[in-house]
């Protein structure tokens, strides 16, 4: 009994011990883990959409909506990673776009709908107030969002964008006749010729191959990178990366250089006025979107911050990336 009772105490002493070391363990593990990052993921049933989310980072929420429309938010990474230090970020890919659900019925892929389902991504994750940073596209889809649900934002990031689908059909339009005279001579007979339909089974429902090399290629690789144009960049690519019965829908179907689809509802200067949460405009001087429609979206949104890079274009978190961080990140500090 004495061995049994000796043995019980030394059991008792020890547990006492690891529960001591398991305390001193546990209250330096959070600064021990400090720059850990881990990746949350999973999916929002939006009203019959369902939408996923990538979460990372610590601190105040920062959501991030991408551009396309029909891409994913693949394209935004790693490069918008670094506010994860001071925030964190809510990736989600839109409605039929990247891992999200693909709807039978095309007509539901409108910015509209995108909207309701940032709001729902919202509600469901528990956010609370957020910041909201839409780039291309994506900064449609949020100025949308501010006009509905202003109250829910304490941030407004546009970046590389437009307001106004009138003013970037003739952006559009002055880009493509600034292509090499050749180039555009057979990328006009291709449109001339109808661009979809055409090739094999698989191919009928995109561009051409040589369609997307003409426009993704010399006609906007120009507007997409400046100073570090990437190595990696495959004008082809987006017709295997692009959701297109989506992107037919909302873009067009007359070619890169209009925009046709259901977009065309897109007309906001007349509502930019009531945007009244801190908002940084922001974009390359050499963006896609002309640096003009941020400069009129800038003046349209009372003490809005406008930043324009230097020697950057629509990818201007590729071409400046520390100075795009920094905006970013000391404009969501200091408002």
């Amino acid at each position: 009994m004495k061995i049994l009772l000796q043995s019980l105490l030394l059991a008792v002493v020890s547990l006492a011990a690891f529960a001591q070391s398991a305390k001193v363990n546990s209250s330096s593990a959070p600064s021990a883990m400090s720059n850990v990052y881990r990746v949350q993921e999973g999916y929002v049933d939006a009203h019959g959409a369902l939408i996923y989310y990538q979460i990372i980072g610590h601190g105040a929420p920062l959501m991030i909506v991408h551009g396309g429309p029909g891409v994913s938010h693949d394209y935004l990474m790693p490069h918008l990673l670094p506010p994860a230090r001071t925030n964190q970020l809510i990736f989600i890919d839109e409605r039929g776009s990247g891992r999200s659900e693909k709807l039978e019925d095309a007509s539901q892929y409108t910015v509209e709908n995108m909207v309701e389902d940032v709001e729902n991504v919202r509600q469901a994750l528990h956010l609370g107030k957020v910041s909201l940073l839409g780039h291309s596209f994506g900064g449609v889809l949020a100025q949308a969002y501010a006009f509905k649900y202003q109250r829910n934002l304490t941030h407004l990031i546009l970046g590389g964008t437009f307001y106004s689908v009138t003013a970037m059909n003739k952006v559009l339009a002055e880009e493509k006749h600034s292509m090499p005279p050749e180039a555009l001579a057979k990328l006009e007979a291709l449109e001339k010729a109808g661009l979809f339909g055409k090739g094999k089974d698989w191919e009928k429902g995109r561009y051409p191959d040589d369609y997307a090399k003409l426009a993704w290629g010399d006609g906007y690789f120009p507007y997409l990178y400046q100073r570090r144009p990437d190595a990696n960049y495959d004008p082809v690519a987006g017709n295997t990366g692009t959701s297109w019965d989506l992107y037919r829908e909302m873009w067009g179907s007359d070619g890169e250089f209009v925009i046709d689809g259901n977009l065309k509802s897109v007309e906001y200067l007349d509502k930019l006025s009531s945007i009244h949460v801190p908002t940084l405009v922001i974009c390359g001087d050499h963006d896609e979107s002309n640096p003009s429609l941020s400069r009129t979206m800038h003046e349209k949104i009372a003490g809005s911050t406008l930043v324009i890079l230097p020697q950057a274009g629509h990818m201007a978190f590729v071409d400046q990336p520390a100075s795009y961080i920094k905006a970013v990140t000391e404009f969501l500090r200091s408002k």
